[in-house]
């Protein structure tokens, strides 16, 4: 099958969302506290379905499990990746998420890995990265003390940044953040802190999950290196952020109704993500078309593919741990 598999998100409503996943992108969301689109997801908790082709009609898991030559037969249980717009309107929780090893064992699933690339802020916006305790002791203490101004590293954010979130990192988007979110995928989150909030449904306040969060928390918080690479592919500009054994994630930028011819070279297949403007896609001489807001997968037997017109384009890959 040498087309692309162009995806239906599943939508889910967040006490701390908003309704700017249907004014930014134009989907037809629950109500006006949505939180996430799952955009390219296998996990049992929001599926992702196929809305063209051979396919139409089959959630991702299934086409992972029956159709795996699509995927260039890789292996393991569950399609490893997932691909999130978030829509932060209020502040979500102080969170942090177990590796593989502790997830497999505690919570019978992946670890979660993730990474943020930032599309919109509000100018004063921040988010919480790491911590500053420097043992676990102290970690746990101050934790029990709710010193949370001291413990906690607030971050300036801004539309265009990018931030990679490895398992065991402390973290939270801030209020009025939008974000494309790249993971592993695992729905497994540990509170830390919920601000005391009450959720409106239950009317109690949510669960906290303190000694798994003290268990699996990187202790001291120490910030990645990144070591992003910026080059041509004919008129796109390309910005690798990152590359780790998870995911490799990519920008593409292509303006003016320019054109870039790209060749995969090593990754069994590539995830896209289209947050503005519009285009063209080309694959074996067949045109389909391009524009915001629409997620898509290109199989295996896509080798090679062409993008033109004026396009902002999240893609990714997975890594050898995939």
């Amino acid at each position: 099958m040498i087309e692309p598999l162009f995806l239906k998100p599943y939508f889910q409503e967040k006490m701390w969302g908003g309704t700017r996943l249907k004014s930014e992108f134009g989907y037809q969301i629950p109500s006006d506290h949505t939180g996430e689109c799952w955009a390219i997801s296998a996990h049992p908790h929001g599926r992702a379905i196929v809305e063209n082709g051979e396919f139409s009609g089959v959630p991702l898991d299934q086409l992972w499990q029956e159709h795996r030559e699509l995927f260039g037969n890789a292996k393991g249980k569950v399609f490893p990746l997932l691909t999130k717009i978030l829509d932060a309107h209020r502040d979500l929780s102080v969170q942090v998420h177990p590796d593989d090893n502790y997830a497999a064992e505690h919570e019978h699933e992946l670890g979660k890995t993730e990474c943020w690339y930032i599309i919109a802020a509000k100018p004063d916006a921040k988010l919480i990265y790491g911590h500053t305790a420097q043992t676990r002791a102290e970690l746990a203490e101050m934790i029990k003390q709710q010193k949370w101004q001291q413990l906690l590293r607030y971050v300036p954010v801004k539309a265009g940044d990018f931030f990679y979130v490895p398992s065991g990192t402390i973290h939270a988007l801030g209020a009025g953040i939008m974000a494309l979110e790249t993971q592993q995928s695992s729905d497994t989150t540990y509170r830390v802190y919920d601000f005391d909030r009450v959720d409106p449904t239950t009317h109690q306040k949510r669960q906290l999950h303190l000694q798994q969060s003290i268990d699996v928390t990187n202790v001291p918080h120490v910030d990645p290196r990144l070591q992003s690479k910026k080059y041509r592919v004919g008129d796109a500009q390309v910005i690798q952020y990152v590359e780790t054994d998870f995911f490799a994630v990519y920008r593409w930028d292509l303006t003016g109704g320019g054109t870039a011819n790209f060749v995969r070279k090593d990754a069994p297949y590539t995830l896209m993500s289209v947050l503005s403007g519009s285009g063209q896609l080309q694959i074996n001489g067949q045109d389909y078309s391009l524009k915001k807001g629409q997620h898509l997968i290109l199989p295996f037997q896509v080798k090679s593919w062409k993008i033109s017109g004026q396009l902002e384009i999240i893609a990714s890959e997975p890594g050898e741990k995939s």
